[in-house]
């Protein structure tokens, strides 16, 4: 006659499978779902318990969805092995999800689980040659409605590896923002404290935006761009709104908050009386040392003219780095125009030709050279090689097979007017000397 029993989890219970939860950890058997989506379910789902008198000697816990269930907990303390407790609990998780009109029910568990006649008793068969594949979503089911009021998104994953080119800014971005924040407890053991406040300066076009799309991407955190012209006209005036969009990012988990052209709500203070464009620097500036104090979450402000910005903007304690992106070099160059360029016709383009005629031009004028090319390529081969277009679907779709050659890319570099004058370079390879801090 046994001497323990099994009833309905009490929330009175939350200790002892917390100390179930430990006891697996230390025989070394990692439990394949987080302890948080434990508890979790021991609320929301189906869970019982295995009691000896007060003490909690064993739990089940199961979750249904449709008509799968899934036994997500399943413990017993080592002292109370081999009694056919975990078989009684499983029996007994059961009949709690049946209503549900389950057809299926499965367990995974760590492959270095011992307790496998737990299941083969409850009639479970042992599936061979299964793998189990997990990965985190990045944001939680409560964050959406405030991410969405935020116009906040969820960026792709792979932005970050496309992003053509620009080694050098990737592999600082990568080493000072994207590891100390990816890695955290990591950083912290080192003594580094992950950084919460950036800038991105440099010439219009170079591909700011992207590179704090990029992060957000790489850190697969949302990613929530404030547009201070959006909010000059809420009630509360701009400097009010800004207050309060940064109180709404305070309740996600994870930000990546950006700021585009932010010399337009931080520039220098002066005049006499203060303008109101004044009142709204002050308002960020105290926003800054706010959100600094939140994990999890990191401002980056983009500028084309940094020479603009307040000198207290800049100052330690409120941005970390000052980061600046300039013009593509060669490299950057050359894969940005293999990325342009079609498959069917980049080995027949000469590329080296293409880089050399490119240098000054920003990663936004490769991008348009790169265009204008491909569509007058195909105009030319519908419209103006022997009339290709009066031949039927068949001739325009020979034709067009050619794409675009060398020339045609020639023809459009020499069009295009660049962004950035060598005047505005200069500038800014001073900015870097005078500014930068990375």
């Amino acid at each position: 006659m046994t001497n323990w029993r099994i009833r309905d989890f009490h929330s009175a219970d939350l200790d002892g499978i917390l100390h179930l939860w430990e006891s697996l950890k230390a025989t070394n058997v990692e439990p394949v779902y987080a302890l948080s989506e434990v508890l979790a379910s021991c609320e929301k789902d189906h869970a019982v318990v295995a009691v000896l008198g007060d003490q909690v000697v064993g739990a089940a816990v199961g979750r249904a969805a449709h008509d799968q269930g899934w036994i997500v907990f399943l413990a017993t303390l080592p002292e109370f092995r081999g009694r056919g407790i975990g078989t009684s609990l499983l029996a007994a998780v059961e009949n709690r999800m049946a209503p549900h009109g389950l057809n299926k029910l499965s367990a995974l568990m760590p492959e270095s689980e011992t307790r496998v006649e737990a299941f083969l008793g409850r009639g479970f068969m042992l599936k061979k040659n299964l793998r189990y594949f997990e990965r985190k979503i990045p944001v939680q089911r409560q964050e959406l409605e405030p991410l969405g009021q935020l116009g906040g998104r969820i960026l792709a994953r792979d932005l970050w590896e496309n992003v053509a080119g620009m080694h050098n800014e990737k592999e600082l971005l990568e080493r000072r923002l994207v590891l100390p924040l990816a890695e955290a407890d990591l950083a912290d053991e080192y003594g580094v404290v992950p950084p919460r406040a950036v800038v991105l300066f440099g010439p219009p076009g170079t591909g700011k935006t992207t590179f704090a799309k990029a992060i957000a991407s790489r850190l697969e955190w949302p990613f929530v761009e404030v547009f201070p012209s959006r909010l000059a006209s809420d009630p509360l005036g701009l400097a009010g709104a800004l207050r309060e969009t940064f109180l709404e990012i305070a309740e996600l988990e994870h930000a990546v908050v950006f700021i585009d052209e932010v010399e337009e709500i931080a520039s220098q203070r002066a005049g006499d009386p203060p303008s109101p464009l004044q009142g709204v620097t002050n308002e960020l500036l105290k926003i800054i040392p706010a959100f600094r104090e939140q994990p999890g979450r990191l401002l980056v402000c983009a500028t084309n003219f940094i020479r603009a910005l307040d000198s207290a903007f800049l100052r330690h304690g409120r941005f970390d780095y000052v980061i600046p992106i300039g013009l593509p070099d060669r490299l950057a160059r050359e894969a940005m125009w293999q990325r342009f360029i079609p498959a069917t016709v980049v080995d027949d383009v000469d590329v080296e030709l293409l880089v050399d005629r490119t240098e000054g031009f920003s990663p936004a004028d490769i991008e348009y050279a790169a265009r204008s090319a491909s569509q007058r390529a195909l105009e030319k081969a519908v419209y103006d090689d022997g009339g290709a277009a009066s031949g039927g679907a068949a001739s325009v779709r020979e034709a067009v097979r050619k794409g675009p050659a060398t020339q045609d890319y020639l023809d459009a570099i020499a069009d295009t007017r660049t962004t950035v004058s060598e005047e505005v370079h200069q500038q800014f390879l001073e900015d870097i000397d005078l500014l930068g801090r990375v």
